[in-house]
């Protein structure tokens, strides 16, 4: 069975450029705070995201809102041969970011809600907070570790005896770490590799022992990225992500485009 994907959103984090809401953004920062909209075409079927920066009302600190759609007509438009891919919506996210413009460190609420099944539960979701930091730039890579914890809940959830609860239920909670790394090939041109280790630290029996596939309380998380800059204000990348118990064949693969308002 493949593993849980809940927490690879959190490897999808967009950038935060140290500048004010109405200046262009460089979309190829790690850390970048701007009004955009995006949509994506994947192996699963059709993505559309928003997002919206505002005043924080300090000089210091920007900040964001974005709301995501995943997974629209998977059926009709992906090319998954997962048993599981039809042509409804299959997650929703939302994301707020904040990021002290004087340190470079930043943090974020991620929620995120999962309507297909996973080794424990036929529904499931997790809220998570994390903090980045951006390292000084050596040569053409940038180096942003990142920590976090979360909790996860799910609808019908597995129990240890083998049957299934009836509605929505607490299941754990979890931390990670890793780090988004990019190398600037030209000022157009950049790649991206962003590895990430989960891991359940509470929670009852099933979700610690199962939370990413059957008998696996951890993974490795892998994201590669190509993209490319049009203009100032549009882009398109590449994404490939997998983990320790999927190789890349049988991944997510998707193309993105981005425009920034």
């Amino acid at each position: 069975m493949k593993v849980n994907t809940v927490v690879t959103s959190l490897l999808f984090l967009p950038v935060i450029a140290i500048a004010q809401e109405k200046e262009v953004q460089d979309m190829s920062d790690p850390l970048a705070v701007y009004t955009q909209a995006g949509a994506g075409y994947t192996d699963k079927g059709l993505n559309f995201k928003v997002g919206r920066a505002y005043d924080t009302g300090s000089d210091t600190t920007a900040a964001m809102h974005l709301i995501e759609v995943k997974g629209l007509l998977g059926d009709t438009l992906g090319w998954s041969d997962s048993f599981i891919v039809d042509n409804s919506i299959d997650s929703l996210r939302y994301r707020h970011f904040s990021v002290n413009l004087e340190n470079g460190r930043g943090s974020q609420i991620d929620v995120n809600y999962f309507f297909d099944p996973n080794a424990i539960s036929q529904e499931h979701g997790d809220a998570s907070w994390s903090f980045i930091q951006a390292l000084p730039k050596m040569g053409p890579v940038n180096i942003y570790p990142l920590a976090g914890v979360g909790v996860a809940f799910g609808k019908d959830n597995l129990k240890e005896d083998g049957s299934f609860d009836d509605g929505f239920g607490y299941q754990g909670g979890y931390g990670l770490i890793g780090l988004y790394g990019k190398v600037a090939i030209t000022d157009k041109f950049w790649l991206n590799y962003n590895p990430f280790y989960v891991h359940t630290l509470f929670g009852d029996d099933v979700y610690k022992d199962n939370a990413y596939g059957i008998a696996e309380s951890g993974t490795l998380l892998h994201e590669f990225v190509v993209s490319y800059q049009f203009t100032p204000t549009f882009n398109v990348r590449y994404f490939a992500n997998w983990n320790s118990n999927l190789d890349i064949g049988d991944g997510d693969h998707r193309i993105e485009f981005n425009y920034q308002l």
